[in-house]
């Protein structure tokens, strides 16, 4: 096939112990999915409707490169995440059948401009400035589940060696294989897709000048700063 101009690359994630690399298809993100979190936010936390949302592939930081720090904003939150990565899809996936569809795990932060969602939601505006901007989904490596998944490991960021966020994967209101099978009602899931699951309490604003290290217990870290 031929292209008017060079096509851009795949992007990628790299996976623990492998030399092969992980293809992003697409990034989904749901909201809300810790309770306490869900009330910092000024809503009551309820498992009704999933609310998801997106970000574009190419948002993933990897590698251990470091994210520019966004323009447009005076206010960049953190939002730690447990990432799910999927080797298969499909549309209407069963929940039994759910976690088969699981390659691996990782650790993620979700860059948020809260100026710029809180403009948005108060004209009952889309997100997408605020959650799908450049460099918003760093990643730490994938680590393959090999019939393993995280049950109740501790999900933890630190700014500036100071813990600002912490909580168990049991403390998602949506488990990771109900989140698949919401996901599959709306989209036809594929492998390379990546799923940050939500985050806990203790979202806050970042500097240019700050260092973040975040972990998923028992899977994998991930630490970054800024430039730009």
């Amino acid at each position: 096939m031929t292209y008017i101009f060079a096509a851009p690359p795949t992007p990628s994630v790299p996976i623990l112990g492998i030399a092969e690399r992980f293809p992003v298809h697409r990034i989904y993100c749901i909201g809300r999915n810790y309770a306490e979190h869900a009330r910092e936010m000024g809503h009551e936390p309820e498992k009704g409707a999933p609310v998801f949302f997106m970000k574009p592939a190419d948002a993933v930081v990897s590698d251990g490169r470091n994210p520019g720090f966004p323009m447009a904003t005076s206010n960049l939150h953190h939002e730690v995440e447990m990432v799910v990565a999927l080797s298969g899809g499909g549309r209407n996936i069963p929940l039994e059948h759910a976690l088969e569809l699981v390659y691996g795990y990782s650790v993620g932060v979700d860059l948020t401009r809260r100026d710029l969602q809180a403009a948005a939601k108060a004209k009952g505006n889309p997100w997408d400035t605020a959650k799908g901007f450049d460099d918003s989904a760093p990643i730490g490596p994938i680590v393959p589940a090999r019939g393993r998944h995280p049950i109740g490991e501790r999900l933890e960021l630190h700014v500036n060696d100071h813990m600002v966020q912490g909580a168990t994967i049991a403390d998602m209101l949506w488990s990771v294989p109900e989140i698949i099978v919401e996901l599959s009602k709306l989209y036809e899931l594929r492998g390379g897709d990546l799923i940050y699951t939500g985050t806990p309490a203790g979202v806050g604003p970042l500097q240019r000048e700050d260092q973040v290290r975040c972990s998923l217990e028992g899977w994998c870290e991930l630490e970054f700063g800024f430039h730009g």
